[in-house]
Formats: C-alpha cells, structure tokens, sequence
C-alpha cells in the first residue's frame, strides 16, 4: 500500500497501521514465548506498536511547524531500542544468552516502523522472514552444520530447572566451550571436550544432586 500523499491521517488510518503493527509484533512475540525466552509477546508487541507510533507521530504529528526533519524521530528510535535489546542478553559464565532475542526486538521496531509509515508490504515480509529465521531456518541450519562440522567430543548433561553450574565446571578441566539452555523444566548444559571422558566421571557426573541425565557424544 502506498504511504499517505496528505500531511495528516485519517483516525481509522491511524487505528489501521498501530493495529498492524501491534499484529506483526506479536507474531514474532508467539515464537519467543513459546521458546520461553526473556521477551515474549507482550514485550515484542509493545516495541513494535511504540515504534509505529513513534513513526505516525514523527511524520504527521509536527506537519504545523516548519523546519521540523520527521526522520529525526525514527532515528532516534533505532538508537533507544539498542538499549531494549541489551538487557535482554544475559551472561551466564562463559556463556552469554539473549542476543537472539535482542535481534528479534530490534527487527520488531523495524516492523513497526514500516506500518507506521505505510509500509505494510514490507512489514508482512519481515514479520514472515524473521520467524522464519527464528523457527525453522534455526532446525534447518541445526541439521546442515551437524553434518559439516568435525565430530567433536560433547557431553550433555540436563539439570533440575536454575540449578548452578559450578558444580559440573569443577569436575571438569578440560572444557573448551560451555553452552547453556534453560528450557520449561530444565537446564540443559552442553560442554565441548577436548579429551576422553571415562564412564567412571559420566557415573560421577550422574550421582550429583541436580543432575537429571548425561549423554555422552563423540
């Protein structure tokens, strides 16, 4: 749809494009929610309707006074939802979690952006190809890069949900990358190994309190 030639917006129009965006927001809000991430529909709504917004009242809202750049606005919230975006990525340890979700909030404000300013064409194909992106690109590009990658040593160990991970990182000391997933019942801690692990540390790893399961890759 073509953006509006008028400097001002119908009420209905307006009604329309913070509808959309608030739509397509939580559309990729679902796919977070679902993956119980730190931001979920709400969060990812909020960002999306406030940016569009932001956009109709940058572009329409100042067309009475002159000298006014609409554009400053919408850069403006390009620079504020970076600091959104950073408190939703998390350091555990060596491990750092949420920068997907940071992604997702940062290419939501797009999205609302581009309702605001008429732009739903392409806010559809954003919404559909960033839940693509997270959701079956992430199973598809899971599948290839297995295949590709080196066979690597990897134990797998599950825990009870927020248990610590110091514990299971003392017993181990040839760790070279810890990767840690909390999912709806559990913590799920995977470590790449640089050497052998004997079944008699596998027992070791079995027998501490918060360990629910090990699994054992080469």
């Amino acid at each position: 749809m073509l953006l509006a030639s008028s400097a001002t917006l119908g009420d209905w129009e307006v009604i329309g494009r913070l509808a959309v965006a608030a739509g397509l927001g939580a559309a990729v809000g679902i796919e977070r929610e679902i993956r119980e991430r730190e931001a979920g529909i709400r969060t990812h709504l909020l960002v999306s309707l406030g940016a569009c917004l932001f956009t109709i009242v940058g572009a329409y809202g100042f067309h009475n006074f002159s000298g006014v750049d609409p554009t400053r606005i919408a850069a403006q919230v390009v620079t504020g939802i970076g600091f959104l975006g950073a408190g939703a990525i998390i350091r555990e340890g060596i491990s750092v979690r949420g920068l997907t979700t940071a992604a997702s909030l940062w290419i939501v404000a797009a999205i609302g952006m581009a309702a605001g300013a008429g732009y739903y064409w392409p806010a559809v194909a954003g919404t559909a190809l960033t839940v693509f992106a997270l959701w079956p690109l992430r199973a598809l590009a899971y599948r290839t890069i297995e295949r590709l990658r080196p066979a690597e040593r990897r134990l797998v160990v599950e825990l009870d949900q927020g248990a610590s991970v110091k514990r299971l990182l003392d017993m181990l000391t040839d760790v070279r990358q810890v990767d840690v997933e909390d999912e709806r019942d559990r913590r799920v801690v995977t470590l790449e190994l640089t050497d052998e692990v004997d079944e008699q540390l596998v027992s070791k790893l079995s027998d501490l309190e918060d360990v629910l399961a090990v699994r054992w890759r080469r």
